[in-house]
């Protein structure tokens, strides 16, 4: 498995109204991050703030500055220390990221998933709740 190349396939895929926040990170929002909680509507995420229509994107992902116009365009997380549950958690399991067409994904890892799989919970024990 490689490591991530801030592809974005997964905020891109995901960002646009597939996530879901808790009411504790709504809450800590509301209190410590208003610019975040701006884009919360009912207890939903990422809605336009002025607006009030539900966005396409996450829009707290953004592209890299890039010279060079033929490398790829990385993408980073704005609120990346204060990103939802759903982001923290994601990938779980080595078929989604098979589905999402994630670059982390090597030839070796789609003949041993098992392998893969183990290798994936490995690197994202420090992103996920104890017993996930």
């Amino acid at each position: 498995m490689k490591d991530c190349n801030q592809c974005g396939k997964c905020c891109i895929k995901y960002g646009g109204g597939d996530l879901a926040a808790t009411t504790e990170e709504i809450a800590l929002w509301e209190l410590f991050n208003p610019e975040i909680f701006a884009y919360v509507n009912n207890g939903q995420i990422w809605f336009d703030p002025i607006a009030n229509v539900k966005l396409t994107r996450c829009p707290f992902l953004e592209v890299e500055p890039n010279s060079n116009p033929q490398a790829p365009a990385k993408y980073s997380c704005s609120i990346y220390l204060d990103r939802p549950e759903d982001c923290r958690h994601y990938p779980s399991l080595i078929s989604e990221m098979i589905n999402d067409e994630c670059e982390m994904i090597e030839i070796t890892d789609l003949s041993q998933p098992t392998k893969a799989q183990q290798q994936l919970d490995f690197i994202m024990q420090d992103s996920r709740p104890a017993g996930y």
